[in-house]
């Protein structure tokens, strides 16, 4: 069966799973470049090592903000173009995402080169942190373009129906990585400068392999040079669905900045230090949630777009059920050992094993309904309603969460930072299900209009 079709016909519990699995893989294999780096880092260089990480972060955020605008952007309309049958406007939007991807990211580079001190000073940064954070972000600025086009583009690799070669893509990155790692900061002596050396060199290998894939005889789409080319009506369709989950980077970025400050101010350096590394875990147990979506989401886009909604209301639900028990286990480990999560990073500083195992209990104290929060915000995402996406995606960065970090810390101090979490956590899912218990009524009354137009149709 071709392999784009099989995803309106194929079981889809064995398309979620055989979607979702390599998608899981390669997405926790990414969110190891910023863990890894950070558990070096922590051994080699110290608490202050991860604090100058973590206050960059923000920066990092927005460069993986602009891949999303652009990769998922694109994914949902190609996915959406496949189920439609439309192959050659499948490859145009992938040229003009290639294009655009390469353009923005060394914007991205040069804007960040030029007010580095600037802007880490407004992410805040001391005086203290500023050398560690200015030699990390400095190094991985450069690679910009590289992280760009190996995430943006391996999406595409997803959409077309080909969820191996995606995992592949990002499994040669993570795992170099890991391996130059402690090369760099420990053989060559490169402290934190080694760990970011060790990033780029990564995602460039990546980004070849991509762009090897679509130029040779194996992918579906092709990359053709006159697709490269920008269409302005293409573009904002891109940016239009990509604006939800590069809304939701972009507010991630504002939360770690305002996060960041309020840290210093209610517990130093080593709060920071403590929150880089709490910021971590919760990453990694998240990445196995945004590979479901990754799944989830061209099985949806296509049926979405051939009209098969008993499909998409199927999918959605088995997202949602995976993704929930995902987050149930992390949750127990997350409270029952918090402290030998926090000692991978850093074994020796008890302040920092004490007061990172305190804000890990309580930060992720909701983590058990995160998965159907961001399953399900994904969803429109997935068919095409950025606007529905965007709002469910920014109610726990925005809309609650930055709120909470303003105003709790105010009654609670360091605790009131930790507790914001949970906060927005509870007030964000209750919103995402009043809003897709609508949407599945829809789906459900799409159905019936269906069915009732096949035998009128025969007549």
């Amino acid at each position: 069966m071709d392999r784009s079709k099989q995803l309106g016909e194929g079981s889809i519990f064995s398309l979620l799973l055989s979607f979702s699995i390599p998608a899981i893989i390669g997405m926790v294999v990414n969110g190891l470049y910023n863990v890894v780096d950070r558990i070096f880092v922590g051994r080699g260089v110290g608490s202050q090592g991860i604090a100058g990480i973590t206050v960059g972060f923000p920066l990092m955020i927005i460069i993986m903000a602009f891949g999303m605008l652009i990769g998922l952007g694109a994914t949902s309309l190609i996915s959406i173009r496949l189920g439609e049958q439309k192959k050659e406007e499948a490859e145009l939007i992938m040229g003009n995402a290639l294009t655009l991807l390469v353009v923005v990211s060394l914007v991205i580079s040069a804007f960040g080169l030029t007010f580095l001190d600037p802007l880490l000073t407004l992410f805040g940064a001391s005086k203290a942190l500023l050398p560690y954070a200015r030699q990390y972000l400095s190094i991985i600025l450069w690679g910009a373009v590289f992280q760009g086009i190996g995430f943006g583009m391996n999406n595409f690799i997803r959409a077309e129906g080909n969820p191996k070669i995606a995992m592949f893509t990002m499994l040669i990155g993570a795992i170099l990585n890991t391996i130059l790692d402690p090369i760099f900061i420990f053989v060559l002596d490169m402290g934190i400068s080694g760990a970011a050396t060790a990033t780029i060199l990564s995602q460039m290998v990546s980004a070849v392999w991509v762009l090897y894939y679509f130029l040779g005889g194996a992918s579906l789409l092709k990359i053709h040079l006159k697709n490269l080319r920008l269409r302005i009506s293409i573009v904002k369709n891109i940016f239009a669905i990509g604006s939800a989950p590069f809304a939701m980077q972009l507010a991630a970025s504002m939360l770690n900045i305002i996060l960041n400050n309020s840290l210093r101010i209610y517990g130093g350096d080593i709060a920071i230090s403590a929150m880089g590394i709490i910021n971590s875990i919760a990453m990694l147990i998240l990445m196995p949630i945004f590979g479901i979506n990754q799944g989830a989401q061209p099985i949806i886009g296509y049926n979405y777009g051939a009209r098969k909604f008993d499909r998409v209301k199927k999918t959605l639900g088995l997202a949602i059920a995976a993704a929930t028990g995902i987050v149930i286990v992390c949750f127990a480990v997350t409270q029952l050992f918090p402290a030998s999560l926090i000692r991978m990073f850093n074994s020796k500083d008890q302040q920092l094993i004490a007061l990172g195992a305190r804000g890990l209990r309580i930060f992720l104290l909701l983590l058990p309904v995160i998965g159907f929060q961001i399953v399900s915000a994904n969803y429109f995402q997935a068919v095409g309603k950025p606007k529905h996406a965007m709002f469910l995606s920014l109610s726990r960065q925005v809309i609650l969460l930055i709120p909470s970090l303003l105003i709790l810390p105010r009654f609670f101090g360091l605790d009131g930072i930790f507790m914001a979490g949970p906060v927005s956590d509870a007030g964000s899912s209750i919103l995402t299900g009043i809003w897709i218990l609508s949407e599945i009524r829809h789906l459900e009354r799409q159905s019936v209009e269906n069915v009732e137009m096949i035998p009128q149709a025969e007549k």
